[in-house]
């Protein structure tokens, strides 16, 4: 399977992955793809799809601005809302996207950051993350982007994360291996620079 990544830049794009997540049952609202694309215009966010023979295989988002807290205090740049479909699971799909959201945050950032779910449907993710030289930010387990104190009650659910950061390196990620696409584009127009 060749895999490319291509870049959300237009509706059509917007209409192929609302379509995709669909199919996968992977539920979103309306507003949420409006807003990607509208920052992704904006340049505050970068939009990523893994494609393959006109399929969206997976998506992943870079906000400039992270929700969380101490991320957005240190203008930390935030792999978002990664999803790789399962039947294309464990071909490096998530590490495709994972290296060139880190390309993209490191012509402009040092540091990029990344929020991990703590129960077994994340334990891939946790490892991934760890192999490509993510560290915990010493903050803790977050519920919502909150602390959780000692002797609390939360639900463990996706919003229970802990935050991970890595360093860059100048204009880019280190790479540890990792490949850069064969092609890149994105969907609805004219290439990706």
């Amino acid at each position: 399977m060749n895999v490319k990544v291509e870049r959300l830049l237009t509706p059509v794009g917007m209409s192929a992955w609302k379509e995709a997540f669909a199919l996968q049952q992977i539920p979103r609202p309306d507003e949420y793809y409006e807003l990607c694309l509208a920052e992704n215009a904006a340049g505050e966010r970068v939009t990523l799809f893994a494609c393959a023979d006109g399929r969206i295989l997976g998506a992943a988002h870079l906000k400039y601005r992270s929700d969380y807290p101490p991320f957005g205090k240190q203008g930390i740049p935030e792999i978002n809302d990664l999803n790789v479909f399962p039947e294309y699971r464990r071909r490096g799909i998530a590490n495709l996207l994972i290296g060139e959201l880190e390309r993209a945050a490191g012509d402009r950032h040092e540091v990029i950051g990344i929020g991990v779910g703590l129960y077994a449907d994340y334990g891939a993710a946790q490892r991934l993350y760890s192999r490509r030289g993510y560290i915990p930010d010493g903050r803790g387990v977050m519920y919502a982007n909150r602390p959780v104190v000692p002797g609390s009650q939360v639900s463990v659910d996706d919003d229970l994360v802990l935050y991970l950061t890595k360093r860059l390196s100048a204009g880019g990620a280190e790479l540890n291996g990792t490949g850069r696409t064969k092609g890149s584009g994105h969907l609805g127009g004219a290439p990706h620079e």
